[in-house]
């Protein structure tokens, strides 16, 4: 992936990708904004794409966010709170495993920020709360007690 990014003046840039351009204006919206509406968009992507893989439609999809971040510099994330609110003709436990799905394994944003910040997530399916404050699984420096473990019998 290559991305380069040219000042164009003042505070607007010009960002060029392989595919696309696009002009980002700093004083209208920080670069800490793009990165994280391209952590939900990336996100949204995995929602609206795995149920099409398993003839499943998804719609009024909204992803929320709120982000704890450092009060000094570098005012990094800390904590991520992502609440999803959408409508799918699959049931509840369905819709909860995509954004899990998206969450622990195809989201690469998610994926290169989880072991830095604290992340969690709320879902309302169909207009039902499924899940509220979960955290990920994995990531945020967490560590998980699996308790003891056995080797299987030979």
């Amino acid at each position: 992936m290559k991305v380069t990014v040219t000042h164009k003046e003042d505070m607007k840039f010009e960002a060029k990708t392989v595919n696309s351009s696009f002009t980002i204006n700093v004083p209208d919206i920080s670069p800490l904004e793009y990165f994280l509406a391209g952590i939900i968009t990336c996100s949204a992507t995995d929602i609206v794409s795995l149920p099409k893989n398993q003839n499943k439609t998804v719609s009024n999809l909204v992803i929320e966010s709120d982000v704890v971040r450092n009060a000094d510099f570098p005012k990094k994330f800390n904590e991520l709170f992502l609440n999803f609110s959408f409508d799918s003709d699959a049931d509840d436990t369905m819709a909860a495993r995509w954004v899990m799905a998206s969450l622990e394994t195809y989201c690469s944003t998610i994926n290169t920020i989880r072991d830095s910040v604290r992340i969690s997530y709320s879902i309302t399916h169909n207009s039902k709360l499924i899940r509220e404050n979960e955290k990920m699984i994995s990531g945020g420096g967490v560590k998980i007690d699996m308790g003891e473990i056995e080797a299987c019998p030979s």
